[in-house]
């Protein structure tokens, strides 16, 4: 399923575009950030039908070098390790994944090059030549495979530029997509013949959770911005960037708006996001601006925390 932390940065981003555009209908943008949160999900179909899509190619190239008017003998006799791969199988023949992305037209059809390009960097890296090498086959050498694949593709550059093509919503959420990938295979056993697809969110309320937190975030934007200039006052107004307060501002709407939610959680989230989000010392600041905000939202009753572990 979906993130905590991959719902909160989509959340940002659409704050971000929402304030950055001048926009006046939060209905629309809201709208737009659901969108965006299903395109993710749509993500985990479309790289996860990626390897067979690999594996055709390298399949139908066996079968063309053995129609060489002069075939070799490896040219008649190939490995088909990785052909016959049993979690591509798994993958290929799921019927969770087939409806899926059939329903929402996820294919790389388009995209024959990028195909090609992947194939030559799998068949060229050290842990495919290690894995075609070994004559044993085994079902946890087959995942190890898939699982240093998708690992890979966490840096690919062709297959960041195909998705940019695709989809701009898809901006930044494969490392997220790949670990949802992963956790899917981790729960692949030798006697299984359907993948167990996670369904989108962990549970019912987050949904809730996201259109609550963007809805909060946004009406209360300009009043959480006059709080923050009361604990900013001692910094160059020059240094704080647009990013920075908009970080700060949809964590205090997370802190009063989620009583469920360990203010912890929230400040240790926020934080991180802005590592990739803002400037590299934006952290810092975020962090001592937070913990001040946590104590005077405190002392004012404004922060309410109920339920296991936190009362």
């Amino acid at each position: 399923m979906l993130s905590r932390r991959l719902l909160r940065i989509k959340v940002v981003k659409a704050l971000f575009a929402h304030l950055k555009s001048g926009a006046d209908n939060m209905i629309a943008s809201e709208k737009t950030l659901m969108t965006s949160v299903d395109k993710a999900y749509d993500l985990y179909f479309q790289i996860l039908i990626l390897p067979v899509e690999i594996a055709r190619y390298a399949e139908q190239r066996q079968e063309l070098a053995k129609q060489k008017k002069l075939p070799t003998h490896e040219d008649l006799n190939p490995n088909t390790k990785f052909v016959d791969n049993q979690i591509i199988r798994v993958i290929a023949n799921s019927d969770a994944v087939n409806d899926y992305a059939a329903a929402r037209k996820l294919n790389w059809t388009r995209y024959p090059e990028l195909i090609r390009t992947l194939y030559t960097q799998l068949t060229e890296s050290d842990y495919f030549k290690d894995y075609m090498a070994r004559p044993e086959r085994s079902f946890a050498d087959d995942r190890k495979l898939l699982e240093d694949f998708f690992k890979e593709l966490q840096s690919c550059e062709p297959l960041d530029n195909v998705l940019e093509e695709m989809s701009i919503l898809w901006s930044d959420d494969l490392p997220y997509i790949v670990m949802m990938i992963l956790r899917s295979l981790s729960n692949l056993r030798p006697t299984h013949t359907e993948l167990k697809v996670p369904a989108k969110f962990k549970s019912d309320e987050d949904p809730q959770f996201v259109r609550t937190l963007f809805e909060k975030s946004l009406v209360n934007y300009d009043s959480y911005q006059d709080y923050i200039e009361k604990f900013t006052s001692n910094w160059d107004v020059e240094r704080i960037v647009f990013m920075d307060n908009l970080i700060i501002g949809t964590a205090m709407a997370e802190l009063t708006s989620f009583p469920s939610i360990p203010v912890k959680v929230t400040l240790d989230e926020y934080i991180e996001i802005s590592k990739y989000y803002s400037t590299p010392g934006s952290s810092t600041f975020i962090n001592g601006v937070l913990d001040k905000i946590v104590d005077s939202l405190t002392a004012e009753g404004r922060i309410k925390k109920a339920g296991r572990g936190l009362i």
